[in-house]
């Protein structure tokens, strides 16, 4: 038997064994993937869940409507709550840690559209990426395995048909990111599954980076500052409360200068469930602003 009926015979076992546990989330646009996770549980991206209700497709065909559990925008992942019959859960890794050229299978099932299984290698390791809010997700791995639009929440799995990772994000045409299936993404499914929605504290603005400040200020003829521009500033929001508004520039977070997006997500991070002081430039003068990310209407 050749390396080519061996790649051959594996894709069609994967198929036949853990395509079975591999999900379509959605219909038409806006579709996915996931894999089932546990009894009555599903495992897919935030970016693959609109609203609260969604409907997923099994591989057999069989529909079903489910509710997300909790969910983490951030980390792009979700839990759907929704019955699984008598579907199996994946098993995953002993261990995920994976190394450069490590062969791998992807498994997805694009809205329900049916099972795609494809071959790959690990290109790369500890890769960052953005979430669908900008922010970083840190310590994905790389592969070559082809996948259609509507793969991301699908998994990687090893020969073995163990889970390695959960795709997420493509990029360009060839390659594809993944969640590693290690023991901090075990322990964020299991808290979306019990309902530990994960939020994290937002300004609520719309920013431009650096270099585009920098233009636009020299523009309309204000001197060259490092920092973030404001562009839009949504109502009611702890950015509004503060008095933030269009046209300032974010300098500094909590005592640190602020150059990148980056910069001002870690400091947001560091503020979680409090206040953060921002130094803006309006203008050409400088002032300090104090936001609070509870909003005090909710707490009389």
């Amino acid at each position: 038997m050749t390396i080519l009926d061996e790649i051959g015979a594996s894709i069609g076992q994967l198929a036949q064994g853990a395509g079975a546990s591999v999900v379509g989330i959605g219909q038409r646009w806006g579709s996915g993937s996931g894999i089932v996770l546990a009894k009555g549980q599903v495992l897919t991206n935030a970016h693959n869940v609109r609203g609260d209700q969604v409907t997923v497709t099994f591989a057999d065909g069989r529909t079903a409507d489910g509710s997300v559990a909790g969910r983490d925008i951030d980390s792009d992942l979700a839990v759907i709550s929704v019955d699984t019959g008598e579907t199996p859960a994946l098993p995953w890794a002993s261990s995920a840690s994976v190394e450069l050229g490590k062969p791998l299978f992807a498994l997805a099932n694009p809205g329900g559209r049916g099972l795609r299984v494809t071959f790959g290698f690990v290109s790369g390791i500890d890769r960052t990426f953005r979430g669908p809010r900008g922010r970083r997700i840190s310590g994905s791995l790389e592969h070559t395995a082809p996948l259609l639009p509507g793969s991301s929440g699908g998994p990687v799995l090893d020969p073995d048909g163990q889970l390695l990772g959960i795709n997420t994000n493509r990029l360009g045409e060839g390659f594809y990111l993944a969640i590693p299936a290690d023991e901090a993404l075990r322990g964020r499914a299991d808290a979306l599954a019990r309902g530990e929605t994960a939020t994290s504290p937002r300004l609520g603005v719309a920013i431009a980076p650096g270099h585009v400040a920098r233009r636009l200020r020299r523009a309309v003829g204000l001197p060259d500052t490092d920092g973030l521009l404001i562009r839009e500033v949504d109502e009611g929001s702890p950015a509004a409360r503060a008095g933030l508004a269009s046209g300032d520039l974010v300098v500094a977070a909590a005592g640190q200068p602020v150059s990148t997006p980056d910069d001002l997500f870690d400091a947001l991070a560091a503020a979680r469930g409090g206040t953060l002081e921002l130094k803006v430039v309006r203008g050409t003068d400088e002032r300090t602003l104090q936001v609070t990310f509870t909003d005090p209407d909710q707490n009389g």
